[in-house]
């Protein structure tokens, strides 16, 4: 590619009484001892379908203002650095900038800008054999993709590039591209600001509009992989290209109720979106913009700019460049032959006629990334060189693999800001400002650096009457309550209170309910849990103290019956009712009364065995008791002379004392079955009340079935025998009595296993000991007591005589 400039400059200059003006240098090169290769677009090109190879025309394609400023950049930090007497002392520096306009046609300059006397040289170890490049490092490209077409010509030659705004993170891989550093943060950073803003602004329910390129897809990829543990969701994302359908984009974000959009595009994409948006009257809405486009001076002074609603970027702060604009000024007023030869076609024409009002007016992002680019190669140069304060080292020969080496080591102040990189080549220096569309202008209302985030809500003038707008696909839940997810976006749910003994803790799951402890409990729609009150029936309490006040009476009373009865023991009262056995009896409703006692207090291991061991046991031995003197109740009236062979029988081979020693063998056996294999054992009652925690005694009813089943099975023969001696003589009332104490009994056990079903409270051990001892008292009352009343205030029914004619009339009667 011919430089058409210098050739018309060398032409008008052999004609200069014919054209009369004069053609200055061109922007594009300047010589020096050394080169640097500039790479920016100053043209735009868009995609282009052609059947045969063509020559590229940049210069026919739209101009890029922001770009051309950019480029200007260059030339005036070459220029400073040329000038100063500090740095590359008696050193000038030189540049070969190309327009890349396009990411597949500029082969042929970025060829001639490694190519030694117009050849591609490979590398050799022995190097004096070959002459060196001119060109030490490049600037540039601006895009990712660019870079990412051309980077492997230069990373062959470790040729350092040092890019002002491929931003892609794959840059960052220094096993792919080792000689490529950067003068702007990666894609990673920017993305962390912008996810930043939307949490502070509690925008859940986002769009992400990208431009479909290596830049966008990357910036998409990595805002997906910010957001995955938060509670952003992403509603809606689209590749931006030349055949997209805006209406129908719109549309489909209009229709999810999305409200954020957020644009990672570069500035031409960006401009053809909003531009897009104002037309379709797309209103109300929260446009993030990217580092891109955030300070866009033609889309900031559009008249239809406040119809889509508000704006916000993030941008790099404007850093001011000392005497860029008097270059600029001075450079524009120079005289310029334009158009001189229209048919003539150079990849190295500007093709402008923008004053230096305009140039300065545009876009001022990534300038200070241009101007610090091109420092950090002269920086590296001056070391490699090893200048001093006057002069540098003219006899090393400078290869682009030694710049590399002394750039990663850069280490200097710049408009003071100390420019360092990282070891993969990402910059070190530089931050983000968060920015405003403020009627026109680009307002700073916050900033990001080194992790700390600020933003000033109140300087922002929201579309929404003021108020901070919102993006939610549902409305948050009230405290208490949790969500329950609606599809595949967790921001898309249902809120449901939580119930009784659980709670929610936002902060950590918003959509679980966690169950509190056992020693725990809440009301539904907690946020956390209470401790529960521990309760039990100590031994202080007024009905534990009346119940074992009944205790100790019952022992008394059958002391006392017992004393009784052994005084008057050959009487018929006492050997009716049941002469010797009556003392076992008494006995046995003695110690089953000591259960009571252990019903209160704390339950332990000890306690819980006590509660039932005594009582079933020995409450066994008096029905077993009950049910032989039912049966010979009847046997003597009835049986007696019906079967006599079989009541002598009864006599010889004391056929009571036989059934009594089973029945307590069995008992005691299957006790030891249920205390061996599911004992009792203390237990935490939750279930019942949600605020206290019940302290009782585990008893497996299935295990203690058996028991139960043997004391029914007593109860039920006992039952039968006394019922079948209801029309005894009136006056013979012993089966009737144990009858009516069997009746008794069932009520009693009745009435507590329904108030059992019914209640599970910490009085259910006092109630459960009230049943015991009133199982006691059924027995002791009305059986015994009666006795002993005729035996103290009856004498005279208690008589020999009295009872022989009882059982005669009665035997009469039954032979008749």
């Amino acid at each position: 590619m011919k430089h058409c400039l210098a050739f018309l400059c060398l032409l008008g200059t052999l004609h200069y009484a014919l054209a009369q003006c004069t053609v200055p240098a061109s922007d594009f090169q300047l010589e020096g001892d050394y080169f640097i290769g500039g790479l920016f677009e100053i043209h735009t090109s868009a995609p282009i379908y052609q059947e045969r190879p063509e020559a590229i025309h940049c210069s026919s394609k739209p101009f890029h203002q922001t770009n051309y400023r950019r480029f200007q950049l260059m030339r005036f930090a070459v220029e400073e650095i040329n000038n100063s007497t500090n740095l590359l002392p008696n050193v000038s520096v030189g540049y070969e900038i190309f327009d890349h306009c396009s990411d597949t046609q500029n082969f042929p300059e970025l060829l001639k800008l490694i190519s030694v006397n117009g050849l591609i040289q490979p590398w050799v170890e022995d190097r004096h054999q070959l002459d060196v490049s001119k060109v030490i490092a490049v600037v540039g490209p601006f895009a990712s993709t660019q870079s990412l077409t051309v980077a492997p010509l230069f990373m062959a030659d470790l040729i350092p590039m040092v890019s002002y705004g491929s931003s892609t993170t794959v840059f960052s891989k220094k096993e792919k591209y080792p000689s490529f550093l950067r003068t702007v943060h990666p894609n990673k950073d920017v993305i962390e600001v912008i996810v930043n803003i939307v949490q502070h602004f509690n925008w859940r329910w986002v769009a992400f509009l990208n431009s479909d390129n290596d830049f966008g897809n990357d910036g998409r990829e990595l805002f997906l992989k910010r957001i995955k543990d938060t509670e952003i969701c992403l509603a809606y994302t689209k590749g931006l290209n030349d055949n997209i359908s805006y209406s129908q984009m719109f549309k489909q974000i209009e229709t999810n109720g999305i409200n954020a959009i957020i644009v990672f595009a570069p500035e031409f994409t960006a401009e053809a979106l909003i531009l897009s948006a104002i037309q379709l009257n797309v209103t109300n809405k929260v446009w993030i913009a990217g580092d891109t486009w955030s300070l866009n001076k033609l889309l900031q002074k559009h008249k239809g700019i406040k119809n889509i609603g508000t704006v916000l970027g993030v941008s790099q702060p404007v850093v001011s460049i000392p005497g860029f604009d008097d270059f600029i000024y001075s450079t524009k007023n120079q005289t310029q032959c334009e158009n001189l030869e229209r048919n003539i076609f150079c990849n190295q024409v500007c093709n402008c006629s923008r004053s230096a009002e305009e140039i300065l007016a545009v876009d001022p992002s990534f300038s200070f990334p241009v101007y610090s680019a091109v420092y950090a190669i002269a920086h590296a140069l001056h070391n490699t060189l090893q200048c001093g304060a006057d002069q540098c080292n003219g006899n090393i020969t400078v290869y682009p693999h030694m710049v590399l080496a002394e750039l990663k080591k850069s280490n200097f102040t710049l408009l003071n800001h100390s420019i360092e990189f990282r070891e993969n080549g990402d910059p070190k220096f530089g931050s983000y400002s968060i920015v405003f569309w403020n009627s026109g202008d680009a307002e700073e209302v916050g900033f990001y650096k080194s992790l700390y985030f600020f933003i000033n809500g109140s300087k922002i003038k929201w579309h929404n009457k003021g108020e901070v707008p919102t993006s939610l696909c549902s409305k948050e839940c009230s405290i208490g309550y949790v969500k329950e997810q609606n599809g595949i976006h967790k921001c898309c749910f249902t809120c449901t209170i939580c119930q009784n003994g659980t709670f929610i803790n936002s902060t950590k799951d918003p959509y679980k309910c966690i169950h509190c402890k056992d020693t725990e409990w809440s009301a539904a729609g907690s946020t956390s849990c209470n401790l529960r009150l521990v309760e039990y029936i100590p031994f202080t309490d007024s009905g534990a103290i009346l119940i074992m006040i009944g205790a100790l009476a019952l022992e008394g009373l059958t002391l006392a019956m017992s004393v009784l009865f052994a005084i008057n023991y050959n009487t018929p009262v006492v050997r009716s009712a049941g002469g010797p056995m009556c003392f076992l009896i008494l006995g046995c409703l003695s110690l089953c009364s000591l259960s009571v006692f252990f019903y209160f207090d704390k339950p332990t291991i000890s306690f819980c065995l006590l509660r039932s061991l005594p009582f079933i046991l020995f409450y066994t031995v008096c029905l077993a008791c009950f049910v032989v003197r039912s049966f010979q109740i009847v046997c003597i009236f009835k049986m007696a002379a019906k079967f006599p062979k079989l009541h002598s029988w009864w006599i010889k081979y004391h056929g009571q004392w036989l059934i009594i020693t089973v029945a307590f063998v069995t008992q005691a056996f299957l006790l030891h079955i249920c205390y061996f294999y599911a004992p009792p054992k203390p237990y935490n009652e939750t279930q019942w009340s949600p605020e206290s925690i019940i302290l009782s005694c585990d008893i497996q009813f299935q295990a203690f079935s058996g028991l139960a089943i043997l004391l029914v099975f007593l109860g039920s023969l006992c039952f039968i025998f006394s019922y079948m001696g209801k029309d005894l003589p009136k006056n013979y009332n012993e089966a009737k009595a144990i009858t009516f104490c069997l009746l008794l009994l069932i009520l009693t056990w009745v009435i507590f296993t329904t108030i059992y079903v019914l209640y599970q409270g910490k009085y259910i051990q006092t109630l459960n000991a009230m049943a015991v001892l009133s199982s006691l008292y059924c027995f002791l009352l009305f059986y015994f007591l009666p006795k002993c009343y005729i035996i103290i205030f009856q004498p005279q029914k208690n008589t020999q005589q009295h009872f022989q004619a009882l059982i005669q009339n009665y035997t009469k009667t039954i032979s008749q």
